[in-house]
This record gives C-alpha cells, structure tokens and sequence, in this order.
C-alpha cells in the first residue's frame, strides 16, 4: 500500500511538472516581416495557429509533442481527411476573412469542402506570366528566399548552409548544383497553393523522398533550418538550353494532406500547371547549376538582410546568364522529330562547341 502510494505521489508530481513546463510562457518571438515587392514596403505577416507553432518549436513539452506525434505522417493525414469532408466547408467564409483573400480571382465561389477551396483554381487572366525566354519566373504564390551561391551563403541562421546531398539524397546528382543557385518560395496556409512550372523544357521523372511533417514556417526555421532536408518531398529536373538542369522540389509540411502532380507528357512549358497541395502550409524549391541564373537583385538583397520577399505566380524572378545576343533560334532550320515531338534548331554563340546545338521544343 505504501509503494503504491509513493508511486502514485511520484507520477503526480511528474505530471504536474509537465502541466507546468507545457504552461511556462513562451518567449518572445520576432514577428514574420517580408518585403511587398510591389510596393517596396515591409510588412508583417498574419501567421495561422501562431501560438501553437511556437508552443511546438519554442516549449519543452511542445517539442515532444512536435517530435512524437506532430511531425508523423499519420497526423498530417488524418487531418488532411478531415479537411476532405463537406462539413469542413463551413470554416471557409471566417478563414477567408481573417486572412483577407483575394476570391474574385477564383474560378468559383461555391466549394464541396475545405480542401477543395484550399487547392482552388484561379481565372485564366489571374497572373500575368512573363514568358520571355531568357526570364524565370516564381512558380507559385508565396514568400520567397534567394541565394546566388548556396555554398557560400548563410542559410536560415547564421552559419548554416544548405545541405544539397541531404535534400536531393543523392550525391551524384547534388554534385552538379555544387556553388550553384537556391531558391525557395514559401507558401503560406491563406496562399494560392497550385504550383507552375517556371520555365520551359524536357522533364525527368518524379524522384520521391520520405520524411517527415515539420512546419516550414519561420518560427519553425529559427529554430530547425535543416527541415527542408528532413521534410517529405518529391523533385524533378527540367532541363532547358538557357537555364541548364533546373531542379523543382515540392516540400510537403505540417497538415499537408498531400503533393498531387496533375501535368502530364516529357516537355513542358513555362506557366502550365504542375500540381498542387492539399492543405498546410508547403514550399517549392528551385536548385540552379553553378553560372546558370543571374537572381533578381532585390530577392538577394532583401534575403541578405534576413527577409522574404512576396511574390506572385509568374513573375520574374531572375534572368538567364546567356544574354540575348548569344541565343539564336534558327526557325528556318529543318525540324527534328524525336518521341513524335516537333522540335527546331536552337544555337549559341560563344559556348562551348560540344554544347551549341540544342533542340527546343516547337
């Protein structure tokens, strides 16, 4: 009897220390502030469950809640499927109005479910893509971070770097983007959440990883920058005559029932859909070979000073090394055929001879 009463005594007050340190408060946090790229202002953004994500990155009991169940597949699932059933619909109308989002791009107003307003489609004329060539453009709405040389920059927090081996998980492959470009574009849960292709070319097929489910938020970062490597996430590799093999990641994240890839066919082109997520916040990343894309000055100099900048599907985000002057496109040349795909002559002045003569699709 008196064993049994000190082991109880003992699970008390070890469950009273928990109550404690899961109620201890939480520190202060610097708010999300990113650039308005259209106006050039700095603003602050609105986070969705901004308490519970930095009870989970930033409380003792939060971060074994976060690594014992949060982050798990199983969780995110469940919660996408909830998200799935039509009685989910009604926290559409309080969400679209405490985060102000744009409906009258949509293609309807009327939706089935909550994911069903969460991977809604947008009007044709919604997002202007610059389809110059030599141009490349954000794949998705969002927020987005920018590196010219990922092996030489700060990455998150001061003197990490991103790890292209972890990520691609594949040594040979990540070789090639060794000093090479990154960049991410963050999308938040109130975001357009279909992504696009941002540029044109021939694509490989899907490579998936396993991972888990962390939050790709801020607050998340501050604390764990390697999530993008952890992360659940699926790539491919577009390969184009202007940029080179451009690697595009979808990362998967906390709540993100899925990544579902709706194209279709090996040649793609800039601005078509590629896919989307079902709902949670989630990121798209773009790998770039070393000398490959001269970024947009302002995306490396708000990334510099630790800020995201906001960015809308289709506009440019940097420009290919190879200047106008040094790209050719013969139309009167004889068209090749391969794969019954229809392809012309495309040539470049000043490039190493083995490499001149590429084919582009017609």
């Amino acid at each position: 009897m008196l064993k049994t009463k000190k082991r109880l005594g003992l699970i008390s007050l070890l469950l009273a220390g928990i109550v404690i340190l899961a109620l201890y408060p939480l520190p202060p946090q610097a708010p999300i502030q990113y650039f308005d790229r259209q106006s050039g202002l700095l603003k602050t953004e609105k986070v969705a469950g901004e308490k519970w994500l930095v009870w989970l990155y930033h409380n003792p009991v939060g971060e074994a809640t976060l690594w014992a169940l949060v982050k798990r597949k199983i969780i995110s699932s469940v919660y996408g499927k909830r998200m799935d059933r039509p009685s989910s619909a009604k926290k559409i109308q309080s969400f679209v109005e405490e985060f102000d989002i744009d409906m009258s791009t949509a293609q309807k107003r009327e939706f089935n479910s909550f994911n069903d307003f969460f991977t809604r489609k947008l009007k044709n004329n919604a997002r202007t893509v610059d389809t110059n060539s030599t141009v490349i453009v954000s794949p998705a709405d969002g927020k987005i971070l920018a590196y010219a040389n990922i092996s030489n920059s700060d990455f998150i927090i001061k003197g990490i770097r991103f790890d292209i081996f972890s990520f691609l998980n594949n040594a040979r492959l990540a070789q090639n983007y060794l000093n090479g470009s990154l960049v991410i574009i963050r999308l938040a849960p109130f975001d357009y959440h279909r992504f696009h292709f941002p540029l044109s070319g021939s694509i490989s097929p899907i490579t998936r990883i396993d991972g888990d489910y962390y939050s790709v938020n801020p607050f998340a970062l501050r604390k764990m920058a390697e999530i993008f490597c952890l992360n659940k996430r699926e790539f491919t590799i577009i390969s184009n005559p202007m940029f080179g093999d451009v690697v595009m990641a979808e990362v998967g994240a906390t709540m993100v029932g899925s990544i579902v890839q709706t194209y279709t066919g090996n040649f793609v082109k800039k601005g078509e859909e590629k896919g989307y997520f079902k709902f949670g916040g989630s990121t798209v990343v773009l790998l770039f070979e070393k000398n490959k894309i001269r970024i947009d000055e302002d995306l490396l100099i708000h990334t510099l000073k630790g800020y995201e900048t906001e960015i809308k599907e289709g506009e440019r985000i940097g420009v290919s090394v190879i200047s106008d002057d040094q790209f050719i496109e013969f139309k009167n040349e004889k068209p090749y055929i391969k794969n019954d795909t229809l392809f012309h002559v495309t040539k470049f002045k000043n490039l190493d001879p083995r490499k001149r003569n590429m084919f582009t699709k017609k």
